[in-house]
């Protein structure tokens, strides 16, 4: 978090030393150790949070895309069923109609020379 070198650290503790006094150097490292560590807990929460939002958008992201291909896929089937409906029922409109005018002849069998 803190880019602090070993030169920086001993300057800062020797700086703390003169102005707080070598009897609550302690006490205030103590003080300064606690925050360092609720600091960092803080923002490693933060990122857990943050992590864990772009983990759910990025899944509803998926969801989105997978509803979306499930639709096309649904459109695509009733599409076919349609033209399978179509294809099934077109002899059998042209079977009514060529039938029509051979009702009114009598059959005559290919196998009659």
């Amino acid at each position: 978090m803190f880019d602090f070198g070993f030169w920086e650290l001993i300057i800062i503790g020797l700086v703390a030393l003169l102005v707080v006094g070598p009897e609550r150097l302690p006490k205030l490292a103590r003080e300064i150790g606690r925050w360092v560590g609720k600091v960092r807990r803080f923002v490693s929460s933060v990122r857990s949070d943050i992590e864990q939002e772009l983990r759910t958008e990025e899944l509803r992201k998926m969801l989105e895309d997978q509803e979306r291909e499930i639709g096309r896929l649904k459109t695509m089937m009733q599409d076919t069923e349609q033209d399978l409906r179509r294809s099934a029922d077109q002899p059998r409109d042209q079977d009514r109609s060529t039938e029509s005018p051979e009702s009114d002849q009598p059959r005559k069998s290919n196998h009659e020379s």
